[in-house]
């Protein structure tokens, strides 16, 4: 029995070394709801949701296909697309991806059939459109790009980038809608992959994965992320070895050891590289790839992130037109001077937010909700037209500035990944593990816990008004550990009630409040945050300011650059709420400025970031 238990206990140590004590405490850890187990209530989050929707309804089938046909030598009589789907751009096709990922996502929360014949219909053409091109190789462009990379590391736009969200569509597909001849399509993509990279030698392998410079043109997107996604549906080690191949050292290595490398990269070239790397700690246990990860957080939300949450700006060293104004990392903690009319690209913020959703995962951590929470009240829902669905490619934060929200004939990227984020706003508001049930989002929903017969759903206004609401709908009494979270905002003076019985005055910003007891049907809770004026500097300016209404970012209403005169206390005690009103009103150096959420300016000239100027 001795043996037995020392067995056990070199086992544990081992395991504990080489995969990281987390790997072991996975029964701990949080885990996601399914997609269909959270539905969102009727709000304005809803609305965020719906108008979405009906933005994706508008695309013609026939014209998102007609790239894929004409490449297979299938005739096509559909209008081809403008902007980044036009026919002569490098990028065609990349929308598709995106569109089939977001359909996916719907038809599994809501069983829309309608979109459910949208999609077989366009895998079925797909499929065609594959077998024409030999079997293997399905994409909107020739070939030939492929090679030109592969011998000129240049000359071309990104052709992994594209493939990339063709695969990872196809593979959603499979996942959100059980349609098995998209898995077979991804697969046969990958054996593509594979076919290529067996030709090239690792030097060749090296230069052309290698991304330093400005704006790269050989951006390989999240080939490393859909191959281990693949990897894990299929367990052939074949798509487990693909994947490494684009994992490279020159990137992971530094951030493996805490070296701050961000300066000068393009920053949605490489954020995709890092859920790729999450990916494939999940999968293995090597605890390599969770530092990485951690680290490269850490390093991007400390240092080189704007006050909600969003970054990329200015190249410090600018070799290219776009360099200078946008798309990538400064040098840390230097923010005050980047704040040109397109910073924060979409895409940038809407896959930063998988990577914190993927560390909250793993620890369980409130700093990750905290910016999870800011990057989608300030940044995510600051990006979508309300009315229309549209988004912007950037989002200044200087002034004064307005919104520059794409039609939907231009199919920019961030195009795509927001038709993506936006069906997806029922995620990461609950987690749960056998004993506890997180609430990380305050968002108007109902989420079924079926291992427990338990039904949470919460109402509320937030981040308008500061009342939460829940009600428990069990089976039978139910023991377990409800976990409220608790921002950072959030002061002393919050309440949590039970049944309309105060049990606490006290609580922990930036902590879970925990209330572990047997809940049965019926049971109420209620949260009452106390809203207050703040007032966050730029690291590297503390002359560079933001202001905020408890959770909410605000923006001022401005025709040209806000400047203000005072200290702090000066400033938050000569600023207030409008009645019934989320309209805001200052008073500074003879001037009345009136503010409003960031989320809500649409057609208005604003400015995030005001300028203190008390020079004597």
């Amino acid at each position: 029995m001795k043996n037995k238990i020392k067995y056990i206990g070199v086992f544990l140590f081992v395991c504990q070394t080489v995969f990281g004590q987390s790997f072991l405490d996975k029964a701990k850890q949080p885990i996601a709801f399914l997609n269909k187990d959270v539905v969102l209530s009727e709000s304005w989050i809803k609305q965020r949701e719906t108008v979405n929707t009906k933005y994706i309804y508008q695309f013609d089938t026939d014209r998102l296909l007609h790239n894929f046909r004409i490449n297979a030598g299938i005739e096509s009589k559909a209008k081809p697309l403008e902007g980044w789907e036009s026919p002569n751009v490098g990028l065609r096709g990349h929308f598709v991806g995106h569109y089939l990922s977001a359909c996916a996502s719907l038809i599994e929360k809501t069983g829309d059939t309608l979109l459910q014949k949208r999609v077989k219909y366009m895998v079925d053409v797909l499929e065609e459109c594959q077998q024409k091109l030999g079997g293997k190789y399905l994409s909107a462009f020739p070939e030939k790009d492929f090679t030109v990379l592969e011998t000129q590391f240049s000359g071309v736009w990104a052709p992994y980038y594209t493939y990339h969200k063709i695969m990872q569509g196809m593979l959603d597909v499979y996942q959100h809608t059980g349609n098995k001849k998209a898995y077979t399509i991804v697969v046969n993509m990958a054996a593509y992959v594979k076919e290529r990279m067996d030709r090239l030698s690792p030097e060749t392998i090296e230069k052309m994965l290698y991304t330093p410079q400005a704006n790269p043109a050989n951006e390989v997107g999240g080939m490393n992320d859909v191959l281990q996604n693949l990897f894990e549906i299929s367990k052939d080690s074949t798509h487990y070895r693909l994947a490494c191949l684009f994992d490279r050292k020159w990137f992971s290595q530094p951030l493996y050891e805490g070296k701050d490398i961000l300066s000068g990269l393009h920053s949605n070239t490489h954020l995709p590289l890092i859920i790729g790397f999450a990916k494939r700690y999940e999968n293995t246990g090597d605890s390599y790839y969770r530092d990485v990860v951690s680290h490269f957080w850490d390093m991007l939300e400390h240092h080189h992130c704007y006050v909600n949450g969003s970054s990329s700006g200015p190249r410090p060293i600018a070799t290219t037109p776009t360099a200078q104004t946008s798309e990538h990392w400064g040098k840390p903690d230097c923010l005050s001077t980047t704040l040109t009319d397109r910073i924060a690209e979409s895409c940038v913020s809407h896959n930063t937010q998988k990577i914190t959703s993927t560390l909250f995962r793993w620890t369980g951590q409130p700093e990750y909700t905290d910016v999870y929470m800011n990057t989608l009240n300030n940044s995510i829902f600051a990006l979508q037209n309300a009315e229309t669905g549209c988004n912007v490619y950037s989002l200044p934060l200087g002034s004064p500035h307005k919104k520059g929200f794409a039609n939907p004939s231009e199919f920019f990227c961030c195009n795509g990944t927001t038709i993506e984020a936006f069906t997806n706003l029922n995620a990461n508001i609950y987690f749960h593990n056998n004993d506890n049930l997180w609430v990380n989002l305050y968002i108007p929903s109902t989420v079924k816990w079926k291992s427990k017969e338990i039904t949470l759903s919460q109402s509320s206004d937030f981040p308008d008004g500061s009342i939460v609401k829940f009600n428990v709908t069990a089976n039978k009494t139910t023991q377990f550990a409800l976990k409220l979270f608790i921002p950072s905002w959030a002061d002393e003076q919050t309440q949590v009630l039970v049944n309309g019985e105060p049990i606490t005055t006290n609580v922990t910003p930036m902590s879970y409040f925990i209330i572990d007891r047997k809940w049965k049907n019926g049971d109420k809770i209620e949260m009452r945050f106390n809203y207050h004026f703040n007032l966050k500097k730029m690291s590297d300016n503390q002359n560079v300011v933001a202001l905020f209404y408890g959770p909410t970012l605000l923006a001022f209403k401005v025709n040209e650059e806000a400047i203000l005169k005072g200290n702090e206390g000066d400033i938050l005690k000569n600023i207030s709420k409008r009645e019934n009103s989320m309209s805001f009103t200052l008073k500074n150096n003879g001037k009345e400025y009136t503010l409003l959420p960031f989320y809500k300016v649409t057609n208005e000239s604003y400015g995030v970031y005001a300028t203190l100027r008390n020079e004597y």
